[in-house]
């Protein structure tokens, strides 16, 4: 009740406190009479909300810690506090701006739920995705170090009695590892809980406070979506394999094989974007009839361009059927060119976010960083040559790989020079990838992982995780030309673009495989594909040995 009156008083209207209220207009918060109602509704500068006085919504007013008869219906901006009328007349918050408590009230509601929805339908979801990826890696290596336990146990049958004490040092050590493994998982799992729990207790309190309506509790809260944005770090373990030897008596112990050692990193868990910040693109149609903008002449042979990389929009790096990388501008000026470490052609190129230019050697087994004109080996590879490479957003590596018996084939995620996921086989454990060496790949804006599977006339996507989400195997109204994929790539619409190579087109897809439309522009075998920051399209075209720059977007 405003402190003015009393239970028994008659209840008078706030402006001209002679005649009886009968009416509260909910947006100003004032009861009024009959005759000051309809003044009041007169002034069409607000949208007053004028309702008969005993269906007016409850508002909990917090008592003014100065004035302790008055209410605050006023909200000091500058202060960031509640104040009643005596406080605003008063002097104290003169030149401040001042509004209404019950627009304050509803703009913070806003914000309060805004972070709920936040917390319930974004942040609180990822970090119960993460728990259940932990929890599928456990059941998932039990299967795996239950395998190294029975390669062990093999060769043990083989040499008899002689290695039983071998065998089971290999199986102590096997054991020792999975609990190291089982451990850093563990660990993991309590980090994650623990910031689950407490972002549980913040929803709960943030439901509380949307409940009470309660002004001085939402004045005061404090967002910590924040906080939570930056996920719990994600454990990475590279897990140790068997590599079983010919048996020799005489050194039992090496003969063996050994256990690779047990490798647990932790990586530094991603920074979720807020909701405003993830945000779509501008929308960019494509175009009906796309153009050739500019035309690159490379200076390689005919027949030996075989890949582009852009690092602007108005250079290209690129490298054909021999040693040299070049560097050129859009008017075919060579800038650089530098030879490769080994003298060997370079399988494919491509450039960090950093600037610099990575490049794959398939017969030294390595992958190279170009850094300011200096060649540096950062990985060398055992049992396994690199094809193709690209560069994340994340400033990660992803390499296609095909093993030395050229039988399997693989994408591997990279950072640094330390491997951090191996994509080969699906949830059935069958390949994802033929064993062909033409494998160009690509990360779409939504993190799936677009490999242009030659051998396999199909562009092969796979989610962040490795999970298998769609094959594309050319348009599905085409059945007399056989699909030829070899150069892929991806842009800000989240756009696949593929090279059709034998059937001089590009094709591009949606993000989930359905056929958007062809490019043709007069290509000659095109291989190696890019796409700039302003989605401009460069293709490697391998039978003139040019790079045509398109714009279709």
């Amino acid at each position: 009740m405003h402190p003015r009156r009393s239970a028994q008083e008659v209840l008078l209207c706030d402006l001209c406190e002679t005649v009886p209220l009968q009416s509260h207009c909910e947006l100003c918060n004032i009861n009024l009479c009959v005759n000051c109602a309809v003044k009041h509704l007169s002034d069409s500068s607000k949208r007053h909300k004028v309702v008969p006085f005993l269906h007016r919504k409850s508002t909990n007013y917090h008592k003014c810690p100065d004035h302790a008869v008055k209410h605050c219906e006023f909200y000091c901006e500058k202060c960031n506090i509640p104040v009643c009328s005596t406080c605003v007349t008063s002097g104290k918050h003169k030149g401040h701006e001042i509004s209404d408590i019950l627009e304050k009230l509803s703009a913070k509601t806003e914000s309060l739920q805004k972070d709920l929805e936040e917390l319930e339908t974004r942040i609180y979801p990822r970090y119960e995705g993460m728990a259940s990826d932990v929890e599928t890696e456990k059941v998932e290596i039990e299967k795996k170090y239950g395998k190294l336990a029975t390669d062990a146990d093999e060769q043990g049958e083989i040499l008899h009695r002689e290695i039983t004490a071998i065998v089971n040092r290999r199986k102590s050590a096997i054991a020792e590892m999975k609990t190291k493994h089982l451990d850093a998982l563990n660990k993991n799992t309590e980090e994650i809980t623990q910031k689950m729990a407490e972002l549980k207790q913040i929803m709960s309190d943030l439901k509380s406070i949307l409940k009470s309506n309660d002004v001085s509790l939402t004045s005061t809260y404090k967002s910590r979506n924040s906080e939570f944005r930056t996920l719990p770090p994600k454990v990475r373990v590279t897990l140790p394999s068997f590599s079983p030897q010919k048996i020799n008596k005489d050194q039992l112990n090496e003969m063996f094989g050994s256990l690779s050692p047990l490798s647990i990193n932790t990586e530094h868990g991603d920074t979720m974007k807020s909701a405003e910040a993830v945000s779509s693109p501008p929308v960019k149609p494509l175009l009906d009839e796309p153009r050739v903008t500019a035309t690159i002449d490379t200076g390689y042979d005919r027949y030996g361009l075989y890949s582009v990389s852009c690092p602007s929009e108005d250079e290209v790096w690129t490298r054909g059927y021999n040693k040299t990388v070049k560097l050129l501008n859009l008017q075919s000026k060579l800038l650089t060119s530098i030879q490769t470490k080994s003298g060997n052609w370079p399988t494919d190129i491509a450039v960090t976010r950093d600037g610099d230019l990575v490049y794959t050697d398939y017969k030294t087994k390595t992958i190279n960083l170009i850094k300011n004109k200096q060649i540096q080996t950062v990985i060398t590879l055992q049992g396994w040559r690199p094809l193709y490479v690209c560069c994340t957003a994340g400033n990660d590596l992803l390499v296609t790989m095909i093993s030395d018996d050229v039988k399997q084939s693989k994408v591997v995620r990279y950072y640094g020079s330390t491997e951090t996921q191996s994509i080969q086989f699906d949830d059935q454990g069958c390949p994802l990838y033929k064993s062909g060496d033409i494998k160009y790949l690509s990360e779409n804006r939504n993190l799936d992982i677009c490999v242009a599977d030659c051998g396999a006339r199909a562009v092969v996507v796979v989610n962040q995780s490795g999970k298998l989400r769609f094959r594309y195997t050319g348009h599905p109204s085409n059945t007399k030309q056989s699909f030829d994929p070899v150069g892929i790539t991806t842009d800000s619409q989240s756009h696949i673009l593929t090279a059709d190579c034998d059937n001089h087109r590009i094709h591009i897809l949606d993000q989930d495989g359905q056929f958007l439309r062809y490019i043709h522009c007069d290509l000659e075998l095109p291989l190696g594909l890019c796409v700039d920051i302003r989605d401009n399209l460069f293709v490697a075209e391998r039978n003139t040995a040019k790079v045509k720059k398109i714009q279709y977007l």
